[in-house]
């Protein structure tokens, strides 16, 4: 059988083996699982989507995605309603998505999962037509993905707090007016809110839990909805952030939906997995149930 690795290099704070070493891993790992694999190495943002998309066209059984929520993104994107089944070696700042699937961080037992683990399928997110697999963000979400994007950025949790100080103080909320589809989620309404989350999984990375109900295989969304509030009672959510006992209230509104568009005066920037997107003044929020094999624990 054939696999694909994708590595993205510069995922995550660094790491600890030369580009060699990992090949080398990779390899021996997979081998032992009766693959025959075949390494690339990223060197641009599409590269990841580009090298799955080739794999499958291949007929390779297997592609592995070796970096953060971005390198996840655009390997799934290209398998998500494909037979090909996804691996994922942590290897990002946060890997939020391979903590809520309880995959090892360490990159020598993730292989052994990817070589033979079992397969689970989870659902995708699309928004304006962009696919997720974790968690997706409009307003200060995406203001803050901007900047952990940018050329020499500082990753990893710390970069997160720096980069959320950094923006919080002076972004100025939006309104915006949302509409569940198919009468799911509540009726249409509008709210001002310095971020909205849409989140498949449970957490951003690092055990920061947006959306604590979140499960990647019900067929529906998690929308959070952090309305315009004081920086002390911001700070005072942060235990519940980190343990997972965020709750709604005024302040925050969650509900899930399958389907619902969102509208704003202003054009929409917004992220997927924390890579940066801008779309129109209306958005479309849509669910595709169970579309992506990932390799998990047996």
């Amino acid at each position: 059988m054939k696999a694909t690795v994708v590595i993205n290099p510069i995922a995550g704070p660094g790491r600890a083996r030369t580009l060699d070493a990992c090949a080398a891993l990779a390899r021996e790992s997979l081998g032992r699982g009766g693959f025959d694999a075949d390494v690339r190495i990223t060197t641009a943002p599409d590269d990841a989507q580009r090298f799955a998309t080739a794999a499958v066209e291949a007929g390779h059984a297997l592609v592995v995605a070796w970096g953060g929520d971005g390198t996840v993104n655009g390997v799934g994107a290209a398998l998500a309603g494909t037979p090909v089944a996804m691996a994922i070696i942590p290897g990002g700042s946060g890997n939020g998505l391979a903590r809520d699937l309880d995959l090892p961080l360490d990159a020598a037992a993730a292989f052994e999962v990817a070589a033979s683990g079992s397969a689970r399928l989870i659902d995708a997110g699309e928004l304006n037509g962009s696919l997720f697999f974790n968690v997706a963000g409009i307003g200060l979400d995406a203001r803050i993905a901007m900047r952990m994007a940018a050329p020499g950025a500082r990753r990893g949790l710390l970069g997160y707090v720096v980069a959320t100080l950094s923006e919080l103080p002076s972004y100025v909320a939006r309104d915006y007016s949302i509409t569940p589809l198919n009468g799911a989620g509540g009726s249409p309404f509008a709210t001002s809110a310095l971020f909205i989350a849409m989140a498949n999984s449970r957490q951003y990375g690092n055990g920061a839990q947006i959306a604590p109900h979140a499960r990647v295989d019900d067929g529906e969304l998690d929308l959070v909805v952090v309305r315009p509030q004081s920086l002390l009672r911001i700070a005072s959510r942060i235990p519940a952030f980190f343990n997972g006992s965020l709750r709604a209230d005024e302040t925050l509104w969650m509900r899930t939906a399958a389907e619902m568009d969102i509208s704003s005066d202003h054009d929409i920037s917004f992220h997927v997995d924390g890579e940066p997107r801008q779309g129109p003044t209306t958005v479309a929020l849509r669910t595709r149930p169970r579309t992506l094999q990932v390799r998990v624990k047996s």
